[in-house]
């Protein structure tokens, strides 16, 4: 990204991210404050920035990979393979409904209930469900996503803004 914005390259990023992981152990290794460089840098782009989610776009793995928000770039597209969540479905689902899951005896019952649950997550993150609630702009045909970058290119400029450096990492 600093390269880019320091020679007037637009960026065009093909996100399929599964997010990054979590826990005690990769919070040792600051993995968040090393990603989080995405953000602290796209908010500073000069340059023109768009974003094509290919198949998955998960948490913030996904929101660093498209300028820090699904709002930030010029466009932000999704084939239709796209699909999205705040973090791996089966685990929300896991979390989010825990004490649903435990309330029912292990075995069927729960296993069919964790499957309904999590279909219903796939479908809240299908790439059209995220496009008719404007989180991405458009679901578009693979084939026409060249055509998408020509037309974002040509009617897009660069931000008023110092020239950055590239720092030394």
């Amino acid at each position: 990204m600093q390269l880019c914005n320091a020679h007037g390259i637009a960026i065009v990023s093909l996100v399929d991210t599964p997010g990054f992981m979590v826990g005690p152990e990769i919070e040792k290794t600051a993995q968040v404050r090393h990603v989080s460089r995405l953000f602290v840098m796209a908010a500073k782009l000069r340059v023109p920035y768009f974003s094509v989610v290919l198949r998955k776009g998960y948490g913030l793995g996904a929101m660093g990979m498209t300028a820090g928000s699904f709002h930030a770039p010029i466009f932000n597209v999704a084939w239709p393979t796209g699909e999205f969540g705040a973090m791996g479905l089966e685990g929300a689902v896991r979390l989010g409904f825990r004490k649903e899951l435990e309330a029912l005896p292990e075995g069927a019952q729960r296993d069919s209930l964790f499957e309904k649950l999590l279909a219903q997550q796939y479908a809240h993150g299908e790439a059209m469900h995220m496009a008719a609630t404007l989180e991405v702009d458009a679901v578009i045909d693979p084939a026409e996503t060249r055509a998408w970058l020509v037309r974002g290119l040509a009617g897009a400029r660069l931000r008023e803004g110092e020239i950055r450096f590239v720092d030394t990492w």
